[in-house]
């Protein structure tokens, strides 16, 4: 059965990328969502087995969203984005106890590294 992936980011580009990144593969796309807020309810409503979240979003940014997410299931499975990369972000990803930050533009091999290293987490 493949695993469900939700993807939370602000740019509908970054959501077809990631789709057509992960369609035919042992993963699938099974919701986006354009805000924090709106993530947080397609959670909910879904349950993926993985959230890719952007940090730099409208509303309540990727950090803030990821934790409530970890407050409500510390288990959950969450590979951060985003187009700003720097130390003090990867320590702010690190505080939340998340070990994924991937810099946009994605690659798809550096994707499904990532997630294999977080299944075996």
């Amino acid at each position: 059965m493949k695993k469900s992936v939700l993807v939370v980011d602000d740019s509908p580009f970054v959501y077809y990328q990631l789709k057509d990144m992960i369609d035919g593969s042992d993963y699938e796309v099974i919701g986006s969502a354009r805000s924090g807020e709106e993530g947080i309810e397609m959670y909910h409503e879904l349950k993926p087995d993985v959230i890719i979240l952007d940090i730099i979003m409208p509303g309540i940014d990727g950090l803030e969203t990821a934790e409530i997410l970890l407050k409500e299931n510390k288990d959950i499975k969450i590979i951060m984005l985003s187009s700003l990369f720097d130390a003090n972000l990867m320590n702010d990803v690190k505080a939340l106890g998340l070990k994924f930050l991937l810099p946009k533009p994605l690659q798809k091999d550096v994707l499904f590294a990532t997630l294999e290293m977080l299944e075996k987490k």
